[in-house]
C-alpha cells in the first residue's frame, strides 16, 4: 500500500519514512500542504499522514481540500496539537484518526494499519473486471477462481490498470506510481513487467484482458 507523509520537519518525516518502508510500505514524502495536494492530485494514495502546521496550506486545508474534490484518501493527523476541539475538528473534517506528537511508532504503525483495514465506503476493497478479481487489502489476485502468484511490483501494476480499467494509463504514469521513478524511453522497464503480469494473467486463459495501445500505453478490459 502505499502512503504520503505531509510532514515539515525533515528528520520527524525521514523517521516516519524509513520506518513505514520497513514495514512493507510505499512512501512519498511532501513538507508543504501545496506539494501533499499535488501529490494526492496525481497519484493513488491508500493513506495520508498529515501534520497540522504546515508551510502554507494548513492540514485542515489540505484536508477540505482534498474531500472537496472528492477524494476517498484516507487520513490520520499526526500533529502537536492536542486540545479536544482540535481533535474534533479534525475529525469532522473527514480525518480516519489523530494521533499527538510525541508518539511510539508502534502506535503509530497499530493506527496506520487499523485504519488501513477501514475501507470507505465509496472504495470496495475488491476489484473485479470479468473473470480477474483482486483484493487490494488482502494483495490477492485470482482469475476464473485461480489464485495468481504475483511479486509486490506485479501487483502494483496489475492494481493501478484494474483501479483505471477502461481507461488507458500511459507508461509514463506505470513507471511513477509503481517504481516512483521518471520515465526514460529508453528503458523497457514498463514494458517487460507488463509481459510478464500478461504471463500469469493473460497467457493461461482464452480471453485476454491486458491490452496494448501502440504509442501510449496499456489498458486492461474486457474485448
Amino acid at each position: 500500500m502505499r502512503i504520503l507523509i505531509v510532514e515539515d520537519e525533515t528528520k520527524t518525516a525521514k523517521y516516519l519514512q524509513k520506518g513505514l518502508v520497513e514495514n512493507g510500505f510505499i512512501v512519498d514524502v511532501a513538507h508543504t500542504g501545496t506539494d501533499a495536494l499535488h501529490f494526492l492530485e496525481n497519484h493513488d494514495f491508500d493513506l495520508a499522514i498529515l501534520d497540522v502546521m504546515l508551510p502554507g496550506l494548513s492540514g485542515w486545508k489540505v484536508l477540505e481540500e482534498m474531500r472537496a474534490a472528492g477524494s476517498v484518501t484516507r487520513v490520520l493527523f499526526l500533529t502537536a496539537r492536542d486540545s479536544v476541539d482540535e481533535r474534533v475538528k479534525g475529525l469532522e473534517l473527514g480525518a480516519d484518526d489523530y494521533l499527538v506528537k510525541p508518539f511510539a511508532f508502534s502506535e503509530l504503525l497499530a493506527r496506520v494499519r487499523s485504519v488501513l483495514r477501514r475501507q470507505p465506503a465509496a472504495i470496495s476493497e475488491c476489484i473485479q473486471v470479468g473473470d480477474l478479481e483482486l483484493n487490494l487489502l488482502q494483495h490477492k489476485a485470482t482469475r476464473g477462481g485461480q489464485r495468481l502468484n504475483l511479486t509486490p511490483k506485479e501487483f502494483a501494476l496489475l492494481r493501478l490498470l484494474a483501479r483505471h480499467h477502461g481507461d488507458v494509463v500511459s507508461r509514463v504514469v506505470i513507471a511513477e506510481q509503481v517504481w516512483d521513478m521518471n520515465f526514460d524511453s529508453d528503458t523497457n522497464v514498463v514494458d517487460v513487467a507488463v509481459r510478464r503480469v500478461r504471463q500469469k494473467v493473460d497467457d493461461p486463459f482464452e480471453k485476454k484482458l491486458i491490452h496494448t495501445v501502440r504509442g501510449v500505453g496499456y489498458v486492461l478490459e474486457e474485448r
